[in-house]
């Protein structure tokens, strides 16, 4: 039986869209955010002058309770921004940041209805709660090809759903603006697409050119004009890691406001735009109606309460600090200049002609990473063989794929490895050629 309040939500979201109530998934229908111990807290945090006795934590001296051996290892830190609980929502101060730092690499956001970003666990975390809100079982989730392997955890394991890829590049090594058509024109029958696009891309490191994009928003508006229900899911997890002319903003800013019927979703995180992987922050924003807005972030911190409770405040107290701190502009575009550098010495060194007899190179020029398309050996050997034999690891994505995180590696030993992925292709080429020989 639905609750009193979601209810009372999914009615306002048919009064002002009804295409984004159909697309909620069923769970996403029924969650709410409760008016419980939480919200009486928060209340009590504006009112309770005297005595605030409404959250489970220890106080002491007025402030949290807590060790000093810990709070010696955290100097800088104060025990508030460090030991009690962030809202679900995350701390307001980290979500208003965020906003400006959306507003300022994004100007195509200027003026579009977005809502202030919700704190997440990480950006799979945030990927998990959309799926969550949007996914029934057998739903259509349209990506490309060359897509991240734990997609199929989060969408398909998890809640049921169906991927259905199209080529990444097409016959001229561009974004296969075709493909995607195609495979989005097929969910006319049944009126609802989630499509899934990831830029940089993992795991080739590609971004699309202006061409390209305005291909894939064209394609868009096409097929919501057809009466197609689609949710977008931006995961823009690699954003800003652009070293040469595509895009420079994220999709999101582009699509915002476009189109009733659809609804960009845009899933990031300070977890690799500012190097802190562990400290697992990232953030979910939404493009729609302002009322919409406010219902999506009740659903989300809904979802948020009834699984987690809330992210740390310990990481994003440590991401705010950095956020307002002077050094961060100016050490984001130094590690930017070291990736950069890595992915030009990278171009550079795969021009050997030596190289292309044994593999050709998907395009890349972002990111994180870059994958060969290997022509004579199977990658998941390859992969086996080079840690066996000479200590290098690389992930095979599929029988011809190898993908190479130029991000790990450094400049002066990136020579060093391909040679070695290399030599590699050919010990197999021999160790399959001996039995050949011998018969």
């Amino acid at each position: 039986m639905m609750n009193e309040i979601a209810r009372n939500l999914n009615e306002l979201i048919k009064s002002h869209n009804q295409s984004i109530f159909e697309m909620l998934s069923d769970f996403g229908r029924k969650a709410y955010y409760p008016k419980g111990i939480l919200s009486q807290s928060a209340e009590a945090n504006e009112k309770a002058t005297r005595f605030n006795a409404t959250i489970g934590i220890a106080t002491e001296h007025d402030e949290p309770m807590h060790f000093s051996h810990i709070q010696k290892r955290l100097n800088g830190l104060l025990p508030k921004d460090i030991y009690q609980y962030a809202p679900p929502s995350g701390r307001i101060e980290l979500r208003n940041e965020w906003y400006k730092k959306l507003l300022h690499n994004n100007p195509s956001l200027e003026n579009k209805n977005i809502n202030l970003p919700i704190v997440t666990t990480g950006i799979t975390h945030g990927l998990s709660i959309v799926a969550d809100l949007f996914i029934n079982e057998n739903d259509s989730i349209i990506l490309p090809d060359k897509y991240w392997g734990n997609y199929q955890s989060i969408f398909c394991l998890q809640r049921g759903g169906s991927l259905k890829a199209f080529e990444l590049f097409d016959k001229d090594g561009k974004f296969n603006v075709s493909g995607f058509r195609e495979r989005l024109m097929e969910q006319k029958v049944s009126g609802k697409a989630i499509v899934l696009l990831n830029f940089p891309n993992n795991p080739t490191g590609y971004t699309p050119y202006e061409d390209e994009a305005s291909g894939i928003i064209s394609t868009l508006v096409e097929a919501a004009d057809l009466g197609i229900n689609i949710v977008l899911i931006i995961d823009d997890a690699y954003f800003g890691l652009f070293y040469e002319d595509s895009i420079s903003e994220s999709l999101f800013g582009r699509v915002a406001g476009l189109h009733k019927r659809i609804l960009p979703i845009k899933v990031d995180g300070a977890t690799k735009e500012s190097f802190v992987w562990g400290l697992r922050v990232g953030f979910i924003t939404f493009a729609c109606e302002v009322p919409i807005l406010e219902i999506l972030e009740h659903k989300v911190e809904g979802v948020i309460r009834s699984s987690i409770s809330s992210s740390s405040i310990l990481s994003q107290s440590i991401i705010l600090d950095s956020l307002r701190s002077d050094e961060y502009k100016l050490e984001k575009r130094e590690k930017y200049e070291i990736m950069k550098r890595r992915a030009l010495k990278v171009k550079d060194i795969l021009t050997k002609e030596k190289y292309k007899e044994v593999w050709s190179i998907y395009p890349f020029n972002s990111g994180y990473f870059m994958c060969l398309k290997l022509l004579n050996v199977n990658a998941e050997e390859l992969r086996v063989h080079l840690l066996d034999r000479y200590g290098v690891g690389t992930v095979s994505i599929n029988p011809t794929d190898l993908r190479i995180a130029f991000s790990s590696v450094e400049e002066e030993d990136l020579e060093k490895i391909f040679e070695y992925i290399y030599q590699g292709v050919d010990d197999l080429k021999v160790k399959h050629l001996k039995p050949i020989l011998q018969q």
